[in-house]
């Protein structure tokens, strides 16, 4: 048992050292000038979004890169979505609605929405927004001249996110713990390797002619978290992938409850651990119980010492996620909870083959 203390011990160390490296590494581009002036096509797909979608089409209407084309994709929505772009659309021209004539056999909603947009797209870039991200200050102008000049492939953000219910605080922050103790982002640019690889599918800023040159969308037609599997796609094919955490030029607010969390998170919580359900219980279990063990087999010193790392690799993710600290220090324990639930809802999930997500079976 004390050399699995240790083993617990050397591993929450690693999880600080990546969070640190993530805090220290964390790429975000400077406001400059951007050499590039060709058209953007910013790509929204849109399944009952009438709560979000003005807010967006406003904030795109105000960025700094103006010569952009703003094109909704209504994934069937049966609220008030088409309508309120209809509108918007009338005192911009620069903003399309494209009806889905529906979905084909074999295809998820989000994945055949971002093909379809891909295919009327005019610009030399594709950013892919989701609806409930707000963008402001010179976030198009900034990412599109940090592609330029790094020649990427694929650009992804992942935005500050805005917690407001009790079921947020306790969902939200799991994911950021995840990623940012597990994966230095500064490898997504910099390695070769393709299991260094993140992204985000509220903000995906593909090269046009990669994209095409690959397809992402189509060829993950099927699968529930293809912003990851398309960022592995395009480093197995030596494109250059960067990932990087919002600023405050980009914040989004992914759910509104704990239910909805719970359903959102379980269709990828696994997928951060390389869709291995093993990997993701291990995690689970000695970053929720491994005090336990540290406990019983080590120093009074070495288990403070153990302590104070864990509570410093929660200090450093909230601080570089832009979260409250406080709250997740508070809630450190019912987050671990809460990540084990959405972990054996993920389980029952495959086994059943049913998740439902915007009133589609996933």
């Amino acid at each position: 048992m004390i050399y699995l203390a240790y083993i617990i011990f050397t591993f929450t160390l690693i999880q600080l050292t990546v969070a640190i490296i993530n805090s220290v590494y964390i790429q975000q581009p400077k406001s400059g000038i951007c050499n590039f002036n060709g058209l953007v096509s910013v790509l929204i797909p849109a399944r009952n979004e009438q709560s979000n979608i003005a807010n967006l089409l406003s904030d795109l209407q105000t960025q700094d890169y103006q010569n952009i084309e703003i094109i909704v994709f209504n994934d069937l929505s049966t609220d008030r979505t088409e309508e309120i772009v209809t509108k918007i659309a009338k005192t911009d021209t620069r903003i399309r609605l494209v009806n889905s004539e529906g979905l084909p056999k074999g295809w998820l909603g989000k994945n055949y929405a971002c093909h379809s947009l891909s295919n009327i797209a005019k610009g030399e870039y594709l950013l892919f927004l989701d609806a409930d991200v707000r963008v402001k200050g010179g976030i198009i102008t900034n990412y599109i001249a940090f592609a330029e000049k790094h020649k990427t492939g694929l650009l992804s953000i992942f935005p500050k996110q805005k917690m407001i219910s009790v079921g947020e605080y306790l969902t939200v922050p799991v994911m950021n713990y995840i990623l940012l103790t597990l994966l230095p982002l500064v490898l997504v640019f910099k390695s070769k390797f393709s299991s260094m690889a993140a992204a985000n599918g509220q903000f995906m800023l593909f090269n046009k002619a990669k994209y095409f040159e690959t397809l992402p969308h189509e060829k993950f037609k099927n699968n529930k978290v293809e912003d990851i599997e398309i960022a592995r796609y395009f480093k197995q094919k030596n494109i250059p992938v960067f990932c990087t955490l919002g600023d405050n030029t980009i914040e989004c607010r992914m759910y509104h409850s704990l239910n909805e969390a719970v359903n959102g998170f379980s269709k990828n919580v696994v997928n951060f651990f390389g869709n291995s359900f093993f990997a993701a219980i291990l995690f689970w279990v000695v970053t929720t119980f491994g005090f336990l063990v540290i406990l019983s087999e080590l120093s009074t010193g070495l288990f403070y010492t153990f302590l104070i790392t864990v509570l410093a690799s929660r200090v450093v993710v909230s601080f570089i996620s832009k979260q409250n600290i406080f709250l997740n220090l508070i809630l450190l324990m019912a987050q671990q909870v809460i990540l084990g639930f959405l972990i054996y809802k993920a389980m029952i999930y495959k086994f059943n083959k049913q998740l439902k997500w915007k009133g589609r079976n996933i």
